[in-house]
């Protein structure tokens, strides 16, 4: 008897309702029978299907609305799975975990696409499942052929196999792209460690005044403090911040000359007894979106929050 991988990440390739279902239901269940703790993350409505379809099975399950709790894909491996997986330390884990779903952005998909080809990095070697569902009639081809190269395995209507396109780490480079450039009438700050508190209070400013409520300020104002702070101590003393309006979001952009090597950072959880290392950290549990573009030129990081 050939015996099971400690990690297993394959891709779901559905097609409708009934093809959902009899993809996800099994393997819900077998996780159930072997008393696996089972969690599911999914947009809402693939959500109450599957509920529907546990029935009374379902209390058992840890279910998340992957389109609140995934909305920023960096926010996924910590926030998400590994939040669940680190609760059952020593246990064989079961994760159902859905982050690509037709209502996706193009300035989005880069992050997501980068999410799941790091899925394998951050839990190579732990007892951990995680199948991820693309439907294929909403998705376009380019995304159906990245979930070939992000997952080792592919399910689809003709079976279990072997991805032969598998290439995580081509995934993660492809997508380290410049993000969109800010427009004519947006605001630019530079800073260096001197001005680095009136940055931030030209910031905060900005964005009260574009119409930020005040909760939404409180977390602002930490992400920018968290982004030009690292820019000074790890990007070369100096930065620029750019910022503008996008729709019911403030869009801000930090400039600097640092390069990240570590395509994890800001997407796992910092150790308890290590003091530093969770700046990117909180602004991907805090911001809508985080996008990084990084190289030996220097980084820029592209970052949405919610005005309300």
């Amino acid at each position: 008897m050939t015996a099971r991988p400690p990690f297993l990440h394959p891709a779901l390739l559905y097609r409708g309702e009934e093809e959902y279902l009899a993809g996800t239901v099994g393997f819900i269940r077998a996780g159930l029978e072997d008393d696996e703790p089972v969690a599911v993350s999914v947009p809402a409505v693939n959500l109450a299907l599957l509920r529907d379809a546990l029935g009374g099975d379902g209390a058992a399950v840890r279910w998340m609305d992957m389109t609140v709790e995934g909305r920023n894909p960096g926010r996924i491996i910590p926030c998400v799975l590994r939040a669940f997986t680190d609760t059952h330390p020593g246990r064989r884990v079961r994760i159902i975990g859905e982050p690509i779903w037709a209502g996706r952005s193009e300035t989005e998909y880069p992050a997501c696409a980068q999410h799941e080809a790091l899925i394998n990095a951050a839990f190579a070697g732990r007892e951990v499942a995680i199948l991820c569902p693309y439907d294929t009639a909403t998705l376009p081809a380019h995304i159906l052929a990245d979930a070939y190269a992000t997952h080792p395995v592919v399910i689809d209507d003709s079976g279990e196999k072997d991805s032969s396109a598998y290439d995580p780490d081509r995934i993660v480079a492809a997508y380290n792209q410049p993000p969109p450039e800010p427009p004519a009438e947006a605001a630019v700050l530079d800073f260096d460690g001197v001005t680095l508190s009136p940055t931030r209070y030209l910031a905060v400013d900005y964005a009260r005044r574009a119409g930020m409520t005040d909760a939404r300020l409180i977390d602002f104002e930490l992400v920018i403090a968290e982004t030009t702070t690292n820019s000074v101590v790890h990007g070369g003393g100096r930065g620029r911040l750019t910022l503008w309006l996008d729709g019911d979001q403030v869009c801000c952009q930090v400039r600097d000359s640092g390069h990240i090597t570590n395509p994890l950072a800001g997407r796992l959880p910092a150790p308890a007894r290590v003091v530093g290392g969770r700046g990117l950290l909180i602004v991907n549990q805090l911001a809508d979106l985080v996008r990084i573009h990084t190289g030996p030129q220097g980084t820029v990081l592209h970052i949405l929050l919610p005005r309300s």
